[in-house]
């Protein structure tokens, strides 16, 4: 992978409906659009969420369970430990990397014995100080997820993961609303940019937001990390179906992102390989403006600039006014010094 190459991650999440060949299905998707992760999630459902607990809107609206229970939700949706494996062999057989989001500290245990590049924390962990303690000591890199919180809370979340071992070079903050989908009046993308100034980490996107324009000016502002949720139909039922890309919307989005990457270039202005071929035929030269004769001195009223470019350029007309010709011009021919 590129140096500065944004990394696309592709949250399949609970999107499988708890089914192992949905599963499979979403990462040959996501495979197929060329992201770099697929990321799933990963929990024991009683550990982190109460009998009391009940769905949030958006998810009462997209999948109604009895009661409203938020419990009774995650466990129809969630995968066992044992599940897991296998998904991230699939994922190495499709040729792009797996991850998953811990929401509990055993589920954490787990996925550290798997072996993944990034501990990815969503955001309804970052005011969770056992976990973030518990996943602070395992010193891996962190795509720290910024919804429902602000800068305070940010800045308190770094500090138990370094203080139990974490580095902060290994942090990066994701900037995210978790209002599914996010309304553009709330994106607010440039606290993006206030995270990355304030605490001096690189930034990325979490985007729930409906189309491309969000995830591709988050990565011209810079994001390193671009997190989109996918979905083989927005009809299906769950909560976050409605929200997701569809496999042609996750296509294009990739190969925007790809485009916009390479459009961004670096800082240095220089003129291009494709551009050189136009510069004579764009650009003018001096000639006569009529007819002169030898001797006769050159002046605004004999001389101007015309295409094409392959004599004397114009910025050299402060130094030719005034001198005195050595030959004789017809209209349009190339003044020479």
């Amino acid at each position: 992978m590129k140096k500065n190459k944004t990394i696309i991650i592709a949250e399949i999440g609970v999107n499988h409906n708890g089914k192992l060949k949905l599963a499979k299905k979403l990462i040959e998707i996501a495979a197929k659009a060329n992201v770099d992760y697929v990321k799933f999630q990963t929990s024991i459902p009683s550990l982190h969420i109460s009998e009391n607990a009940k769905q949030a809107i958006y998810q009462k609206n997209n999948f109604p369970i009895k009661n409203n229970s938020q419990l009774a939700m995650a466990k129809k949706l969630a995968f066992d430990f044992n599940i897991f494996p296998t998904l991230k062999k699939f994922c190495k057989k499709k040729n792009v990397k797996f991850l998953s989001s811990a929401f509990d500290i055993e589920s954490i245990k787990f996925l550290y014995k798997l072996k993944q590049d990034y501990f990815k924390i969503p955001s309804s962990e970052i005011t969770n100080y056992p976990y973030l303690k518990e996943l602070g000591k395992l010193n891996k890199k962190i795509i720290l997820s910024t919804g429902m919180s602000n800068l305070n809370m940010v800045r308190d979340a770094i500090k138990v993961l370094q203080k139990y071992g974490t580095k902060k070079k290994n942090i990066i903050l994701l900037h995210c609303n978790t209002a599914y989908p996010t309304p553009i009046k709330d994106v607010n993308l440039n606290a993006m940019l206030s995270l990355k100034k304030k605490f001096k980490c690189e930034v990325g996107y979490s985007d729930h937001t409906e189309g491309n324009i969000v995830s591709l000016a988050a990565v011209s502002l810079g994001a390193k990390i671009i997190e989109r949720h996918i979905t083989i139909s927005k009809k299906m039922k769950g909560p976050d179906h409605k929200s997701s890309l569809e496999p042609r919307e996750l296509i294009k989005l990739v190969k925007d992102i790809r485009d916009l990457q390479t459009a961004l270039g670096n800082r240095n202005k220089n003129i291009t390989n494709s551009e050189k071929k136009n510069i004579i035929a764009a650009r003018k030269s001096l000639v006569a403006s009529k007819k002169i004769i030898k001797g006769e001195k050159f002046t605004h009223k004999n001389i101007t600039s015309k295409r094409p470019g392959s004599g004397l350029s114009p910025m050299l007309y402060p130094m030719i006014i005034g001198k005195k010709s050595k030959k004789n011009y017809n209209k349009d021919e190339f003044i020479k010094l």
